[in-house]
């Protein structure tokens, strides 16, 4: 069965809520892949027509090979220097991810790629699809080898930006104090929620907030604002004691 949504636990122990993608999205993706990748083979063919008045057998190697693997190299191109992502993706609105959260690396995304045919046996696509139903993080065979899952990009930007700002002053580091008793351990926990804070769930950021934030604003009595969100109190931490000790 598959599960749309789906935790994990990244390498620096902080739990991910993602958004799997769903079939319909894959299927206009690799759609949109497909046209794209038409298209520049054609203009191959093209190009190969010119280049057969000078060696007819160059121009026939280039477009042989060109047809061969032009799919294998597009996507893996794309999803590894990309952030997993082919112009397919980033219409569809969805991912290539490792299955613990941090980004694809190009090695996982070309031999999820070069598995790419067998998802067409017996009939197509038929295995890809029954392989994406039958495991719980919906992945097919590709996913699977190379430890990959495809997960939906969130829609809503968040109107704060990671921390922390490496120019200026930050609004709030007036109310947030001198930081004396602060440690570089606090500094780098408080760092660290701040940036993994868009992509997490919202029972995960409360969670979060209740576990390491309101514990460490106690400890050092930074008291919170009314109509202002706890993230940009601990932007303002991270920033001060950032600039104050050179980690910036």
């Amino acid at each position: 069965m598959v599960v749309n949504d789906f935790s994990l636990l990244t390498p620096d122990k902080v739990v991910v809520q993602v958004r799997l993608a769903s079939l319909g999205s894959r299927a206009m993706a690799a759609i949109i892949d497909i046209i794209v990748v038409v298209f520049l083979l054609y203009l191959l063919m093209r190009l190969t027509m010119l280049l057969g008045m000078i060696s007819e057998g160059l121009a026939l190697g280039i477009l042989t090979f060109a047809t061969t693997f032009g799919f294998l190299i597009y996507n893996s191109l794309f999803e590894g220097l990309w952030n997993g992502q082919t112009l397919g993706k980033k219409a569809a609105s969805i991912r290539v991810r490792m299955v613990d959260g941090t980004p694809v690396t190009f090695t996982a995304a070309f031999f999820r790629n070069l598995l790419r045919p067998a998802d067409f046996l017996p009939v197509l696509y038929g295995v890809g699809i029954i392989t994406i139903f039958m495991n719980r993080k919906s992945q097919r065979l590709g996913d699977l080898a190379a430890g990959t899952l495809v997960v939906t990009e969130p829609k809503a930007v968040p109107r704060f930006a990671p921390s922390p700002h490496k120019f200026g002053l930050h609004p709030f580091e007036a109310h947030v104090g001198e930081l004396r008793r602060m440690t570089q351990e606090e500094y780098f926990a408080i760092k660290r929620l701040c940036d993994r804070f868009p992509e997490l769930g919202p029972f995960v950021q409360r969670r979060m907030l209740a576990e390491i934030w309101e514990p460490f604003a106690k400890k050092h009595q930074i008291d919170p604002i009314s109509n202002v969100h706890p993230i940009y109190l601990m932007e303002a931490v991270i920033m001060r004691y950032g600039r104050i000790h050179g980690l910036l």
